[in-house]
């Protein structure tokens, strides 16, 4: 296993409850997320909340986002352990949205003037010779980048990214979970939550995964495994997915799948 150690508190979900009316669609979710440090690396977290559709997967991402409240419970952020905020976390959404009567270097430039960050960042992630591009003009791929730094130009160190791999072909997955690692050596504590029900690229790109859904005889969802893939060995090594380790994993969550 590789050298790490875990240190403070990043993000702390303690007895989430939500409800629609009198449908309770989460309980007890409680769950937490530390700093993994490594020497002489530049590591922050990769956390993956995996589950089937209609799982609350969606209810999950906007408590944590503190674009909704839970009906009990509460997510706590930082050393401080602030009660998240809407505007707290950086939020990627499916759709990637984006200023389109701005080209791309303005979109990042929205909510900050740091035109050379901007500019080290585009260069960073591929995309300096599309500065000057429309939205229009770009690919899935670049539209996603894009999305992505405009939460980083707003100084968020923790990213909510919801279904990042949803309708990429084999390729572009591949490249998306290339961009996650990246992301993840941005920052000590860089923290990105991504919420998926790709099961493959959920354990490539996770050290820790969640899996959400409803255990035998509950009507709601929560989390019935945690999974530590530092341990297992299966984190922050470039083609990890060509491994055994990796196809027993991926087939033991696969066999879960169908009782949640």
């Amino acid at each position: 296993m590789m050298t790490h150690e875990l240190r403070s508190t990043l993000l702390r979900i303690d007895g989430v409850r939500a409800a629609y009316d009198d449908h309770v669609v989460l309980d007890r979710i409680d769950a937490e997320i530390k700093d993994v440090v490594r020497p002489g690396v530049t590591q922050g977290q990769v956390v993956a909340i995996l589950g089937p559709s209609g799982c609350g997967k969606t209810t999950l991402f906007r408590i944590l986002a503190g674009l909704a409240a839970p009906a009990a419970g509460r997510v706590l952020l930082g050393e401080r352990l602030e009660p998240v905020r809407a505007g707290m976390v950086g939020v990627v959404h499916q759709q990637y949205p984006l200023f389109e009567h701005r080209r791309v270097l303005a979109n990042l430039l929205v909510r900050s003037s740091d035109e050379p960050r901007a500019r080290d960042l585009l260069a960073r992630f591929g995309l300096a010779e599309r500065a000057h591009a429309w939205p229009s003009e770009l690919s899935g791929g670049e539209r996603q980048r894009v999305a992505i730094l405009q939460q980083l130009m707003c100084g968020h160190t923790y990213l909510l990214m919801d279904e990042p791999f949803s309708g990429l072909d084999p390729l572009n997955k591949a490249k998306a979970c290339e961009l996650i690692a990246e992301l993840a050596l941005l920052d000590e504590e860089q923290t990105i939550i991504v919420v998926t029900h790709d099961i493959r690229e959920a354990v490539k790109i996770a050290d820790t995964l969640w899996l959400l859904g409803r255990a035998p005889g509950a009507s709601a969802s929560t989390i019935v495994a945690s999974y530590n893939l530092i341990e297992r060995e299966l984190a922050w090594s470039p083609g990890i997915e060509h491994t055994p380790q990796f196809a027993a994993l991926v087939r033991e969550i696969e066999a879960r799948f169908g009782a949640l």
